[in-house]
């Protein structure tokens, strides 16, 4: 009888530790804050076990709470458990214009970005003024002496102007602004003043266009930052300008391989200019009408594991449709830009580039007619899947550089 008890009791603990466990999960993975058409309730459709307490009552405040309002909802596990009370905003449904059209993004740098070191030949011998002073690869050297750096002419330029005396330099490291002092020496082959260091101050590259919001003007592009293929730094943006782009062919994806879409600049004319270079995208306003398809976009908890579409241009300049499956939906904001993780099942994708590929990353993602996100990358040792981002991301991060443009006028 006691070793049965005994048995029983370590079968309830286990029983307990494993829903407390199916709780904390739960938990962690639902973000504070959600997003609701006027008049739905809210619903979460990657995870069908979590319900709301009451939901003829959701609906109620729901039809009651205006546009811009919010509510609390208290989510549970089947319906019984509370798990967690979270913040409904009631929002109008957006409707965008979906392009899956390819474009080139040239982009001019606020700052030079240190992507390598160089030794000098002086009358001492060799120094590097540039490592002495502490730079790294992948700071950004914003200043010299008071004079702003915008790329490598006016760097140049700050040095040979300090000559042989210690200089200021400010520059930026992970997002932090630092000082050291840098003092240049004369190159023997030349005379010049060096400091030893290369930077780079523009880039430029293709993707895929996401969706233009023809209410603000704001387009979306890529689901991911613009970075420096040396150091793997997002580009600080100073300008940029976007064009129309031709595929003219494309490297297929293999097995730690990715491949690459190969495009050509179709017209030199700018039909956009680049305002933000964002973890979730290149973003900026559109200077012409772009073409596309009208569509709703559908909000991350109605994203739901299953067939799905992406509209992406492998050929010429006309985007086509092809089937994929999403494996896995993520609510959590943890990763801004792998909130999806997909698998190409299209045949003629697969037969031609293998699946996923650089280039279409801001390939839109679609489900049940709604855009539900767009491609960010693909899987290095796996090309037929990939990573995407939910559409209402990028479109709130579009908002926030309108709202800001909107503010400067």
């Amino acid at each position: 009888m006691r070793t049965f008890l005994r048995r029983l009791v370590m079968l309830l603990i286990v029983l307990c530790v494993a829903f407390l466990g199916v709780v904390g999960y739960t938990f962690s993975c639902l973000p504070d804050t959600f997003l609701v058409a006027q008049g739905q309730p809210l619903t979460i459709a990657p995870m069908p076990w979590v319900r709301t307490a009451d939901t003829g009552d959701q609906v109620l405040q729901a039809s009651a709470v205006p546009v811009g309002g919010s509510y609390n909802t208290t989510l549970t596990l089947w319906g019984v458990v509370p798990v967690k009370t979270v913040r409904t905003v009631v929002v109008d449904r957006r409707v965008v214009t979906v392009c899956g059209s390819s474009f080139g993004v040239k982009m001019f740098s606020d700052g030079a970005l240190v992507v390598g070191f160089s030794d000098i030949r002086s009358a001492s011998g060799y120094c590097n003024p540039a490592r002495d002073a502490g730079l790294e690869m992948g700071d950004w050297i914003l200043s010299v002496n008071g004079s702003r750096i915008t790329g490598n002419d006016d760097l140049r330029a700050a040095i040979q102007a300090a000559g042989s005396d210690p200089c200021t330099v400010v520059y930026e490291r992970d997002g932090v602004q630092a000082v050291t002092n840098l003092t240049p020496v004369a190159d023997l082959s030349d005379g010049n003043f060096r400091a030893g260091v290369w930077v780079r101050d523009s880039s430029a590259g293709v993707g895929t266009l996401t969706f233009v919001d023809n209410t603000t003007g704001m387009f979306g592009g890529l689901g991911h930052s613009i970075s420096d293929t040396d150091t793997g730094e997002s580009i600080v943006l100073r300008s940029g300008e976007i064009v129309p782009v031709e595929i003219i062919g494309y490297e297929p994806g293999q097995v730690g391989d990715p491949g690459q879409l190969k495009g050509r600049f179709a017209s030199q004319i700018a039909v956009g200019t680049v305002l933000g270079n964002d973890a979730t995208g290149v973003y900026g306003t559109v200077r012409t009408l772009l073409g596309g398809q009208d569509m709703t976009v559908a909000q991350s908890q109605e994203v739901e594991e299953g067939p799905a579409q992406i509209l992406t241009t492998i050929e010429g300049t006309e985007p086509q449709l092809y089937e994929v499956e999403i494996e896995q939906v993520t609510l959590s904001r943890q990763d801004p830009n792998r909130n999806l993780v997909l698998r190409v099942t299209d045949p003629d994708l697969l037969a031609t580039t293998g699946g996923i590929v650089q280039g279409m990353s801001g390939s839109p993602i679609i489900q049940n007619g709604r855009l539900v996100g767009a491609v960010t990358h693909v899987l290095v040792n796996d090309p037929t899947r990939g990573y995407g981002i939910f559409a209402e991301n990028m479109l709130e991060t579009a908002d926030g550089l309108a709202k800001e443009q909107d503010a400067a006028a």
